[in-house]
């Protein structure tokens, strides 16, 4: 009897060898192109990781560090508006020249900032 991938002995065999097993098997995703390079293989500088560090691991882009002027015009407009609107965040984006996601993850983190800071005063 031939050992197919789908026969009685395959499964077996599969089911002893665990991880060498699977590590042996090449898979590919249904309908994938079956290579298992990821952005981060390929060389692709947005898709860097800093080894070691602390917080989750985010894809992407490494964290922004906002200069002084940055932070002073971010938080000004906070203390006017906790809830930035498109218009004010396309304003911010091209004064600060950052990108509107950036901006209103920004505001995002301060609100939460905020909300700390208030319920550990009380």
């Amino acid at each position: 009897m031939e050992k197919g991938p789908f026969s009685v002995e395959w499964l077996a065999q599969s089911s002893r060898g665990g991880a060498q097993a699977a590590a042996r098997r090449p898979r590919s995703p249904p309908g994938g192109t079956g290579s298992r390079e990821s952005p981060a293989d390929l060389g692709d500088p947005g898709h860097e990781v800093e080894a070691g560090g602390g917080g989750p691991a985010v894809p992407g882009r490494p964290r922004t560090k906002f200069s002084a002027a940055q932070l002073q015009e971010l938080e000004r407009s906070f203390r006017e508006q906790r809830y930035i609107g498109a218009s004010e965040k396309r304003r911010l984006a091209a004064a600060l020249n950052l990108s509107q996601s950036q901006i209103k993850t920004w505001f995002q983190n301060r609100r939460m900032k905020f909300k700390r800071q208030t319920q550990d005063a009380r």
